[in-house]
């Protein structure tokens, strides 16, 4: 009982970084069809962008500083997903998806490398640590700092659903998702709206990585690599486009690797991660909560 209660308060801590990740992908997809591979690092730009506003502050940040990063990091990363998508993904939104596809990849390689460059190749250690006092279930401990995480994590995502269903930023956004030209004709700025969706997406994800700074301790450039690939993982398993489905797959897949790998051993935890996806898409491509839509001719 002890195991199980210790390997489920991790799982639902990663899962929790996977749906808020997973929420870009769903959210830039549901609009423009885009898949955004390198909104993975935009992840990785939130952590390095925390490390340096903690690297600011003397001695211990405290909360009051903790949460200045977390707001500073947000909003750096939103920033660079206007950017990239005013610079990297706007010019191209009439060609092919195979080219903005690629073009993703680029973007991923070129945050990737720029981050290398700036802060060097090696793991850095984050400035500030969580603290690791919890209380005892059943034999197993769970910190307040896990317990703190998860619930920021559902804060956000339903602050984020509150945003898309209560506001009229929100119901562009669904407008532009069912018919971009109709709402564009009915005189709504469809790509100021787009860029406010790769805000939102990228300072979730930014969020996502200063947590996941703090909770393990040390960060390095390529560490939204393979996170990214499990987030859309995650995506894809709730249903591609769906915000509660993204919500869910984060969670569904945090709980399916934490507990495979209890079985398969910790060195196959990203295959089995991958076996899910390869199942999902072969079994049922649409997602948990995904819906089947016709594409107009």
């Amino acid at each position: 009982m002890d195991i199980f209660i210790q390997q489920l308060t991790n799982a639902l801590v990663v899962g929790s970084f996977y749906s808020l990740i997973a929420l870009g992908y769903s959210m830039v997809y549901g609009i423009i069809k885009l898949l955004n591979f390198a909104h993975g690092d935009l992840y990785m730009i939130g952590a390095f962008a925390g490390f340096s506003a903690l690297s600011l502050l003397s001695g211990d940040a405290g909360v009051l500083g903790i949460a200045m990063a977390f707001l500073a990091a947000m909003i750096v990363a939103g920033l660079f997903g206007i950017g990239i998508e005013r610079v990297a993904y706007r010019p191209l939104l009439n060609s092919s998806r195979l080219t903005i596809l690629i073009t993703a990849v680029g973007v991923s390689l070129v945050l990737e490398n720029g981050v290398m460059l700036t802060y060097g190749p090696s793991f850095k250690v984050f400035p500030s640590q969580l603290p690791i006092t919890g209380f005892q279930i059943a034999g197993a401990t769970v910190t307040y700092s896990q317990i703190g995480l998860i619930l920021l994590s559902v804060l956000l995502m339903v602050a984020l659903q509150w945003f898309v269903h209560r506001t009229l930023y929100g119901k562009a956004m669904r407008s532009i998702a069912i018919d971009q030209t109709a709402t564009s004709l009915m005189g709504i700025p469809v790509h100021r709206i787009i860029g406010i969706t790769f805000f939102i997406g990228s300072a979730l994800a930014a969020a996502a990585g200063m947590m996941a700074g703090l909770y393990y301790g040390q960060i390095n450039f390529m560490m939204g690599f393979i996170v990214g690939l499990k987030a859309f993982t995650a995506a894809v398993i709730g249903g591609i486009g769906s915000i509660p489905g993204a919500m869910l797959g984060g969670l569904v897949l945090g709980l399916l690797e934490t507990f495979g790998t209890i079985y398969i051993g910790g060195e196959w935890k990203d295959v089995f991660a991958f076996a899910i996806l390869i199942l999902i898409l072969t079994l049922k491509p649409t997602g948990l909560l995904g819906e089947k839509v016709t594409e107009r001719m």
